[in-house]
């Protein structure tokens, strides 16, 4: 396991915004969240350089087309004949570096990333989870709640290290499993709790700054 620093760099606000790269898989609802909160709000701390992508044609390059972001892509197949899934990463790592990104976010990216990328961004790549870690880990934590039995579930902001949704917690919201849901009634309202739970911690640790001590995140 390649662990997070214990005093990572953390974004310098005295030098402007902290610069965001975001990674998206499809429609791209988390961008867009995060996309007008900054332009909500002056003092939010942060602002999108790039939008990356491991697919074409999908609803999140257009969001960040539309708003006049670079974007680039970066797809797995096209490295089956190059080295495969690590000559990817290392593509994907280069992708992102050229940004010169504070932090990296994880909005909807469906691809785990590998060994170089968390070289190069562990302790600044974060991501969310439809569940409240450390239950419920991997593709359906919110099947797997539901089948459980479940009261409550919810989602979680972290960081992403190399083992699967166990990386360092920053912040986590509730939500309450009803006796009607199903599985999409039930995810459709964790992702409002998620957009927002990630609005809220992007803009804390750009404005704030943070470090990680063990599996904790801490921000003044």
């Amino acid at each position: 396991m390649a662990p997070a620093p214990s005093s990572p760099s953390s974004p310098d606000s005295s030098s402007g915004p902290a610069r965001l790269v975001v990674l998206v898989s499809g429609s791209g609802t988390n961008l867009q969240a995060l996309l007008d909160a900054i332009a909500a709000d002056p003092g939010y701390g942060a602002e999108v350089v790039a939008v990356g992508a491991d697919r074409d044609n999908i609803a999140g390059l257009e969001r960040a087309r539309r708003t006049g972001l670079p974007v680039f892509v970066c797809r797995v197949k096209d490295y089956e004949n190059k080295g495969g899934r690590a000559a990817w990463d290392v593509a994907l790592a280069d992708a992102v570096s050229a940004y010169q990104p504070d932090l990296v976010v994880s909005a909807g990216f469906m691809k785990i990333v590998g060994k170089e990328f968390l070289n190069r961004f562990g302790g600044r790549f974060i991501n969310t989870h439809p569940a409240l870690l450390p239950s419920f880990p991997g593709t359906h934590g919110v099947r797997d709640a539901l089948a459980y039995g479940a009261k409550v579930t919810g989602c979680t902001v972290h960081f992403v290290d190399d083992g699967v949704d166990t990386g360092p917690i920053i912040a986590q919201g509730v939500v309450e499993i009803r006796g009607e849901d199903d599985e999409t009634a039930l995810h459709e309202r964790i992702k409002e709790v998620e957009r927002q739970l990630l609005v809220d911690v992007v803009g804390r640790l750009a404005r704030d700054g943070y470090r990680i001590e063990g599996r904790k995140v801490i921000v003044p």
